[in-house]
């Protein structure tokens, strides 16, 4: 290809979708939006779907039949026809990608310019997916390595937060082995921590996010079950003390000159489900209100907060950060999500429209700030 057509190409996006992890249909149904957002006079559009069994599939360009029907999730096999799979460049010299398949000579898709990983959840939003990105040297949309598994993992991100001065609430955390080794001494350990902090607690899957796995626990009888459904998920698990107050979202968007946070939003107190849940979120549609009733000087004070955490978990691109505003008036933050939805009733599209950046602009804007960014080191 000549350096006069290189200039003319318009670049490339693959966007992948999918994934391994629990959150597979949650991330469906995120890439059909960002697939009818994208600007194809501006932009050539590859998606890319990886299986729930780990293949990298070729799909059709069919946001249409990525949608939640009949309150079932969808799938990537929806989009896809072909058996064969994608491969990604295993040299940073060359971006091109090539598709599989038996007893077929392999084809060249051609080069990709930037890849929008749009997977929630392990094997995608943990780093995992983005240390595969920085080795083949294709620039990607979103935080890197460390600030991935940061956002993914629960523990690991309160104690970043705790040692750049962001207040976080109580919690402890149950090891894997530590639960198989000796169910009973981590028994006595969370009744302690009850004790200190009262009951009901939260018991979470460590590393998952969209509400899977959660339990509330209202005393120690249920707390065996709990622990098991959060393990079903992941087998590590934390155990959050209830914070009482109200809670409150912003968002974060790496702009030419930086971090900037949107108008923030809130979840009203949850009356059909005991908390903000997956159902809540994806299925029925809990509104979150926006722009959150807040004094304006509690809207600076988290936004500023929101970019305090963007940049002690060394994100990149974009964050959902969540906060409780407790009765006392002080924010504490409960977590950063480091690839929030971006389905039709997500909050951060939401907060962001409020702020003046609309949906395809939001969606260009990652795009650009990907590919201004190189990979490796930096």
């Amino acid at each position: 290809m000549s350096n006069l057509q290189n200039i003319e190409r318009k670049p490339r996006v693959a966007v992948v979708f999918g994934g391994r992890s629990s959150e597979h249909g949650v991330s469906v149904v995120t890439a059909a939006s960002v697939l009818r957002a994208i600007d194809r006079d501006k932009y050539d559009v590859l998606p890319i779907g990886i299986t729930a069994e780990g293949r990298w599939a070729l799909t059709a360009d069919a946001p249409e039949r990525m949608a939640i029907a009949d309150r079932r999730m969808p799938t990537v096999e929806q989009v896809t026809d072909h058996e064969g799979a994608v491969v990604l460049p295993v040299d940073p010299a060359s971006r091109e990608v090539v598709y599989t398949e038996a007893g077929t000579v392999p084809k060249v898709l051609g080069e990709v310019d930037v890849v929008f990983p749009l997977l929630h959840g392990p094997y995608g939003e943990d780093g995992t997916l983005q240390g595969l990105l920085e080795l083949s040297g294709v620039p990607y949309v979103g935080a890197g390595v460390l600030a991935s598994a940061v956002g993914m993992d629960k523990e690991y991100m309160k104690r970043i937060f705790t040692s750049f001065g962001l207040a976080v609430g109580p919690y402890t955390v149950i090891r894997p082995r530590e639960w198989e080794r000796d169910e009973e001494t981590v028994r006595r350990r969370v009744g302690e921590f009850a004790g200190r902090h009262g009951w009901p607690l939260f018991v979470k899957p460590a590393r998952a996010g969209s509400s899977f796995g959660i339990s509330r626990v209202e005393g120690p009888d249920a707390l065996d079950a709990a622990v098991e459904e959060a393990r079903r998920h992941d087998p590590k698990v934390i155990v959050e003390a209830l914070l009482r107050g109200r809670e409150i979202e912003c968002g974060v968007l790496e702009f030419e000159d930086g971090p900037r946070a949107s108008v923030p939003a809130e979840i009203p107190p949850a009356t059909a489900h005991d908390f903000y849940d997956f159902e809540a979120k994806y299925i029925d549609s809990a509104e979150g209100i926006v722009p959150a009733p807040l004094t304006p000087e509690q809207t600076d004070r988290v936004r500023r907060l929101a970019v305090e955490a963007f940049e002690a978990a060394s994100c990149e691109g974009l964050v959902r950060a969540d906060f409780f505003l407790l009765d006392s008036g002080e924010f504490v933050i409960n977590e950063i999500n480091t690839m929030p939805g971006f389905t039709p009733i997500s909050m951060y599209p939401r907060m962001w429209q409020e702020s003046g950046v609309g949906y395809p602009e939001l969606v260009d804007r990652l795009i650009q700030a990907a590919l201004r960014r190189p990979t490796g080191l930096r």
